[in-house]
């Protein structure tokens, strides 16, 4: 089972202290975002978990705590979004230079092929051009290379959560733009930069074909990743729950939605801004969910890889 720290929110940035609580546990608790109703219960023993994928713009405040996930035994690597944009539409991400500085402190910790870049989603607007996306790809390419060997690029999608966000965006005069037009000149250049700093350039769920550009689809959760670098034969099935278009084995999302603080004006895990604010504040980082208070069910404490397991054979060996 690949565990996936998470699609919906960052938890390195923003709840290091709930994901180390969780881990020494050996479980934690996802509640159905659709149905509250039908809590997942997962187990998080290493023994049990062939790789944590971190998804983040922020690994730092998780850093200090990397010694001890490696005495536990869990394998693990990072999905680190490195972009630059106007704060108009990432208000709230890291400046450039300390996501640099961070970027580089993890590869030297854990190695490059552990820390994958990613300049994605990009937008288009008339500030955001091609020679605008060129230019920081570059400048960032400079700064990462020898500290990682792959670059995941996608173009932004139209998410309904995110609507009134893009609507307020033209209001200012950034109104974002089709991306077919920007395509080749874009990304053949992308894919050039990349190989000429060590990097393979990959995408993303893209449903545009970028590989007539030099850019292959991508896998994020990597079972390929997982048996090169930890030795791990995870199942290579495609995760039916993602995108048609979205190349990830299963793995389970132990993340909430509308949790995020970083406010990116195309995210698609957050409907709302302050609700995610007044989330994050009445969070507890002792409960075993990471919103509210979702316990386990003692007869069935713990689900792997889809299946329930038994509590009187799991949570003694998994919970102490």
């Amino acid at each position: 089972m690949i565990i996936s720290a998470s699609r919906r929110t960052d938890i390195a940035a923003f709840y290091a202290p709930w994901m180390m609580n969780r881990l020494r546990a050996g479980y934690c608790t996802v509640p159905n975002p659709f149905n509250r109703k039908q809590v997942s219960h997962i187990l998080l023993d290493p023994r049990h978990v062939d790789a944590i994928v971190f998804w983040t713009r922020n690994p730092r405040p998780l850093v200090a705590h990397l010694p001890e996930l490696d005495e536990m035994g869990h394998r693990y690597y990072f999905q680190y979004t490195v972009m630059n944009n106007p704060r108009a539409i990432d208000p709230k991400s890291p400046p450039k230079a300390q996501a640099v500085d961070t970027f580089r402190n993890l590869s030297a910790r854990i190695g490059p092929r552990r820390v994958i870049w990613r300049y994605d989603p990009i937008v288009f607007t008339k500030e955001t051009t091609v020679d605008f996306h060129r230019a920081k790809f570059d400048e960032l390419a400079d700064l990462l290379e020898g500290n990682t060997t792959r670059v995941v690029v996608s173009v932004v999608d139209y998410y309904k959560k995110a609507a009134a966000r893009f609507r307020e965006l033209r209001q200012q005069g950034l109104e974002v733009l089709a991306p077919e037009p920007f395509l080749e000149p874009l990304f053949a250049h992308i894919a050039a930069s990349a190989a000429a700093h060590g990097m393979k350039a990959v995408s993303c769920a893209e449903e545009l074909d970028l590989r007539p550009h030099g850019i292959l689809p991508g896998k994020c959760v990597d079972d390929e990743l997982l048996r090169n670098v930890f030795g791990r034969n995870a199942s290579p099935r495609k995760d039916a729950g993602q995108r048609e278009a979205c190349g990830c084995v299963v793995s389970r999302d132990i993340g909430m939605y509308d949790s995020c603080l970083y406010g990116c004006q195309y995210c698609y895990a957050t409907t709302n801004f302050a609700t995610a604010r007044g989330n994050h504040a009445a969070h507890d980082a002792q409960s075993p969910s990471l919103l509210g208070h979702y316990e386990p069910d003692p007869a069935l404490c713990c689900v792997e890889g889809g299946n329930v397991l038994p509590s009187d054979t799991v949570c003694k060996n998994a919970h102490g």
